[in-house]
């Protein structure tokens, strides 16, 4: 009889399990990515002005907050896969009906039904990834995450050259992109965290237990609000063509893409509010000298984009870790719905509170807003460094997750799948086994 010692999964053999679940998430964010600008650009064309493309892209995240408090819900009922197909087949038609009817009030309405979808997508796929992370690694199996959503939202900027923003190609693209996503979901087996009890959540239980997580998403949906409804309008206003536009937009979400798995890790191994604190800061200099230094050239400003995108469009997911550090998994789904409503509130401001200082001071009224956030980020943090402290350790708590249960699927071959052991537990050293684990023959 051989005694062998089992190995716990390593973060990127965690990613590998959910590779289908992250292809999905990356196609949703190429295809999110190029729809965010193409609107952008159009709506300049168009003639809507600062303030109501404001309002039409605040819509989106007015969805944001119908969808996430509903989305937990349809989980319970029909699991992860079905919620996640669902939400993405109206995403893509929501962004037909925009290519066919170019007017304020259309728009609103669809970028009411995109931001629902999106908010539920954002739901299944950060409680189906927070299922499997245990405390001491939920900041970098996040920050692949974030990686994969901030490379394929670049991706999509660079797609705006595809073809002229003013016909109906693009809109087709975004369309089959959102599609393409439901396939290797649906035409493989990924495990599932179990949904079938989750624990009640709200927003107020959630800021006693993580204030600075809370009201960070918050913070960072303001930010990011900000970003991805006025950013190309921004650029465009600052003189760029299409093709710089484009330029801009890329380098702002790779900025935040090559920083996401360092700050990530980086979080990991030490107290989070500090590394909030000084990602802040650092971005709240950079907006402040590009509001400050006028006659910005278009690579510099290109390069400027891609330093304030790899601060400003990390911290989510870093106050997202921060937040679920304290919770148990029966609280997972509950508290990732509370956390992008916290981020869809925040993000509703965002293009409106960008497009009304735009306005009033220019394109520069963009940069301005991100600096006001950032500062109130700062000064945030350091409240809760004083009044709410954490041990800074490479362990930030310790995390238990129960076995998975799926939901029907309709094949018996998925339902064998079902009941095997596929649960990741990655709460102890990779090399470190169960005390109760049984020895393998």
């Amino acid at each position: 009889m051989t005694t062998t010692t089992a190995r716990r999964p390593t973060t990127l053999s965690a990613a590998w399990s959910l590779w289908t679940l992250l292809l999905g998430v990356g196609l949703l964010m190429l295809g999110n990515g190029l729809q965010s600008s193409l609107l952008g650009v159009r709506a300049s064309s168009a003639g809507f002005g600062n303030t109501i493309t404001g309002v039409v892209m605040s819509a989106y995240f007015v969805g944001f907050l119908l969808g996430s408090t509903l989305t937990p819900r349809k989980l319970r009922e029909v699991g992860h896969v079905r919620v996640f197909a669902a939400l993405a087949s109206i995403t893509s038609v929501a962004i037909l009906i925009q290519a066919i009817f170019v007017d304020p009030w259309t728009w609103g309405a669809m970028r009411f039904v995109t931001g629902f979808t999106y908010a539920g997508l954002y739901v299944v796929a950060e409680s189906w990834l927070n299922g499997y992370a245990s405390n001491r690694l939920r900041g970098r199996l996040l920050a692949i995450y974030m990686v994969i959503s901030y490379l394929g939202m670049g991706g999509g900027q660079l797609l705006l050259n595809a073809a002229d923003p003013g016909g109906y190609t693009l809109f087709l693209l975004v369309s089959m992109l959102v599609s393409l996503a439901l396939v290797p979901i649906l035409l493989s087996y990924t495990p599932q965290p179990d949904s079938t009890q989750p624990e009640a959540m709200g927003l107020r239980q959630l800021y006693r237990i993580s204030p600075l997580g809370t009201a960070g998403c918050f913070m960072t949906g303001v930010t990011n609000g900000a970003v991805f409804g006025m950013g190309a309008v921004f650029a465009t206003n600052s003189g760029l063509s299409v093709t710089q536009v484009a330029a801009f937009m890329s380098a702002f979400i790779f900025g935040g893409a090559v920083l996401q798995w360092p700050l990530g890790k980086l979080s990991d191994k030490a107290d989070r509010q500090w590394v909030i604190v000084i990602v802040a800061s650092i971005a709240t200099a950079l907006a402040l000298a590009g509001a400050l230094i006028s006659d910005w050239s278009a690579w510099a400003l290109t390069a400027l984009g891609a330093l304030l995108g790899g601060t400003t469009l990390t911290l989510y997911s870093i106050f997202l870790a921060c937040a679920n550090d304290f919770l148990t998994d029966r609280q997972t789904i509950a508290a990732s719905a509370s956390l992008v409503l916290a981020l869809g509130i925040g993000a509703i401001l965002g293009p409106f509170s960008a497009g009304l200082l735009m306005e009033w001071l220019g394109p520069d009224g963009f940069l301005w807003d991100l600096v006001l956030m950032h500062v109130v980020m700062v000064l945030f943090g350091l409240y809760c460094i004083r009044r709410h402290p954490t041990n800074a350790s490479t362990e930030q708590g310790h995390y238990v997750v129960v076995p998975s249960e799926t939901a029907p699927l309709g094949s018996a071959w998925t339902e064998e799948a079902a009941h095997e052991e596929t649960q990741l537990e990655l709460g102890l050293d990779d090399t470190e086994a169960p005390e109760d684990a049984p020895p393998a023959h």
